[in-house]
């Protein structure tokens, strides 16, 4: 299949040639990519088809530069391509989630213009904005019932309280009192950025007149169902769905009780929309995550995203597909070695699509809903949203030097947004290419090669390593709005990233072998895939090079400035981990460290020990910069303190980066930049010419 961004570079090298014709031989040429284009970058995403398949309404981020934060809109394309997309008046004060009414006539979107977040509607042919809802409480996701008379809508509320109103109240009780102490009986007592205040996103029905407007009170349809849906900290409508006839959703949800902090056991329950009865329990049988619901057109068959093992948050999430009807189920394609991510029907029922990670891509694949049958429908790149419909499949696709834009599937990909044409005109991106090489056990092993931008053949450069983190992840062919590697190109890096064991895309044994292994089997793989590199590449600069990391690739940092510091002339450390004991007790989500550990600290201390940075102290002396965030409660900040204080001690060249604002990631525009000025200075300090 051809390469969907071949299309859009030559329609780019049309408009620079155009471009050369009328400008003086003054003019500047194309400057390298850097931090500042990277979070000006207008982002697209979550595209939807119409019911009559004429059109795809999608959101477009901009970054408002003075106000410090991105600004969402709604956009609408024609599937056909014959005209350029517009942008929704209605957008005027924010807009996201846009979902279009069944008869095609409306987008459906969340705003928060009225000082909360409820749901809006518009036309997409134009017009003023009408708001749809108006809750106590902001709505978090909604979905529209396929034949158009009921609306579901997810809010934040105590279990206990069977309306809206009620949590609202009790919520301003407690904001006017005095105290502010809050005492927890159990745990999470705080989750990613936030601290629990014990509300649960809960689902509620609100029926629909001809005018598309609430028709009376809304419905309550968890009960005292102690559990969110959508999940936290990042569900959204994929965790519920109307069935086709409107009667009822079907919703994945934990039973959190004591053990929710240990316990990846979603499960999928069916409700009907008028609440007169509980949730159904349809999984129970799985003690492990059930996810993401979808139906088939007819009604007839339930398909699912499940894993198989408790407490393994990166276990292969497996197709299935249930009987509505009787109940039996059945795992569609068991052979395919791969994890899905989303997945969606066709129109016609015949086929699931899905997305998966594969060799460093990231694929949408098609599945034979009746034989299982699977194959790739698209080819080098990223693909990050889509939705299949009446009018065929749009999905969204980004690559290591282009953002991401909407195409239509076809034998060759009709694109049908051009966003930051003119932005990308004036940048220069270094080329990439990726390698293989044997790794840890003699297995393939892949990474990618970045030129930096400029580059010139004899020149020797120095060089950024960057390790990913997750572990159960991976730096595949994608353009990131966090570890850019065409960031460190332009400021005249090459780059190196190696996928080692436990990167996601490779098969579920090569994920799986990390774990209890954080700190041989993937730093062999590293150790391995420098070396490869730099035999490969002799304009890498191996006695220039610096290698830098976020969470795991963080852990990793640390761990190598104690076992594997001879290579490298300086280290970065963002969000990592500097004590694995300590984290084992004070991080959110205890089923990722016990996983990983092998049991909790208490009872294998061992695990917790063999691969600690902590205990390899004494033999750092490599110039480090640490990174961490405020509001990170996933690898909290005494971690990043930790690793600061003995570099400090130890007298070791070392900064010490502090975002109070931020949480596990860093997202406003300026701190990014920030991020990315402090990084570079770093690096350039320690990587200057031999």
């Amino acid at each position: 299949m051809v390469h969907p961004f071949g299309f859009r570079r030559a329609a780019l090298a049309l408009v620079l040639a155009a471009a050369s014709l009328g400008a003086s031989a003054a003019c500047a040429a194309p400057h390298p990519f850097n931090a500042h284009d990277l979070v000006m970058m207008d982002r697209v995403s979550d595209p939807h088809l119409s019911p009559d398949g004429a059109w795809t309404a999608y959101d477009l981020r901009t970054t408002d530069w003075e106000a410090n934060k991105g600004e969402h809109s709604i956009w609408v394309a024609d599937m056909a391509g014959r005209t350029e997309p517009v942008r929704l008046a209605a957008s005027d004060g924010g807009a996201t989630s846009p979902r279009w009414s069944a008869d095609s006539r409306w987008i459906y979107f969340l705003s928060g213009r009225s000082g909360s977040d409820q749901v809006w509607r518009a036309a997409p042919t134009g017009g003023k904005a009408e708001q749809v809802t108006n809750l106590p409480l902001d709505v978090g996701a909604f979905r529209l019932s396929p034949d158009g008379w009921s609306l579901v809508v997810s809010m934040a509320v105590f279990p206990d309280c069977g309306t809206a109103e009620c949590t609202k109240s009790r919520l301003d009780a407690i904001k006017a009192g005095k105290a502010s102490g809050q005492l927890y009986d159990k745990l999470f007592v705080r989750h990613w950025d936030t601290w629990a205040d014990g509300t649960r996103n809960h689902l509620f029905a609100l029926m629909l007149g001809v005018d598309g407007k609430p028709r009376a009170a809304a419905i309550p349809l968890m009960g005292d169902f102690d559990g969110d849906t959508p999940t936290k900290p990042f569900g959204g409508d994929e965790d519920f769905v109307y069935t086709p006839d409107g009667s009822a959703v079907i919703f994945s949800a934990r039973q959190a009780g004591r053990s929710e902090p240990w316990s990846t056991n979603f499960d999928l329950y069916k409700v009907k929309v008028d609440g007169s009865a509980p949730p159904q329990d349809l999984t129970a049988a799985n003690p492990a995550w059930d996810a993401q619901p979808v139906v088939s057109p007819d009604g007839k068959w339930l398909a699912y995203r499940a894993q198989k093992r408790p407490g393994f948050e990166s276990d292969r999430f497996g197709v299935w597909i249930m009987d509505l009807a009787g109940g039996a189920r059945h795992e569609l394609a068991p052979g395919w070695d791969r994890s899905a991510d989303h997945i969606a029907w066709s129109a016609d029922g015949r086929t699931l699509y899905a997305t998966a990670e594969d060799v460093g891509q990231t694929r949408l694949f098609a599945i034979d809903a009746a034989s299982g049958a699977v194959k790739p429908v698209t080819g080098a790149g990223h693909v990050t949203d889509f939705d299949p419909g009446k009018g065929g499949v749009v999905y969204a696709q980004d690559a290591l030097d282009a953002p991401a834009q909407l195409y239509r599937l076809a034998a060759e990909p009709q694109q049908l947004t051009h966003h930051n044409t003119e932005r990308l005109a004036e940048i220069g991106f270094g080329g990439y290419e990726q390698f293989s090489f044997p790794g840890w056990n003699g297995e393939t092993v892949h990474g990618y090669l970045v030129k930096p931008v400029g580059f010139k053949p004899g020149v020797k450069y120095p060089v950024a390593f960057l390790i990913h983190g997750g572990p159960q992840g991976s730096f595949g062919n994608l353009f990131h709005y966090r570890w850019n590697a065409q960031t460190y190109a332009g400021a005249g890096f090459a780059v190196v990233m190696i996928d080692f064991h436990g990167s996601t895309g490779y098969g579920q044994a090569f994920t799986d072998a990390i774990s209890t292994h954080w700190g041989d089997r993937p730093l062999e793989d590293l150790q391995k895939g420098w070396a490869y590199a730099l035999a490969q590449y002799p304009f890498l600069d191996g006695k220039r090079a610096c290698a830098l990391g976020g969470s795991y690739g963080g852990y990793m940092v640390n761990w190598m400035a104690g076992v594997w510091k001879q290579p490298w002339k300086c280290l970065v450390t963002h969000d990592g981990v500097f004590d694995n004991r300590m984290m084992g007790y004070a991080t959110e989500e205890l089923w990722f460290s016990e996983w990983e550990n092998g049991g909790v600290p208490w009872g294998n201390a061992e695990g917790y020990e063999r691969f600690n940075p902590v205990n390899r102290v004494a033999d750092w002396s490599t110039p480090q910069l640490i990174i961490h965030g405020g509001k990170d409660y996933r690898i909290p900040l005494e971690q990043g303190l930790g690793a600061f204080d003995a570099l400090q001690r130890k007298g070791v060249p070392s900064q010490f980066l502090f975002f109070q604002d931020e949480n596990h990631w860093v997202l406003k525009p300026r701190n990014s930049v920030q991020w990315h000025e402090t990084v570079e200075a770093w690096l350039k300090r320690w990587t200057g010419p031999s």
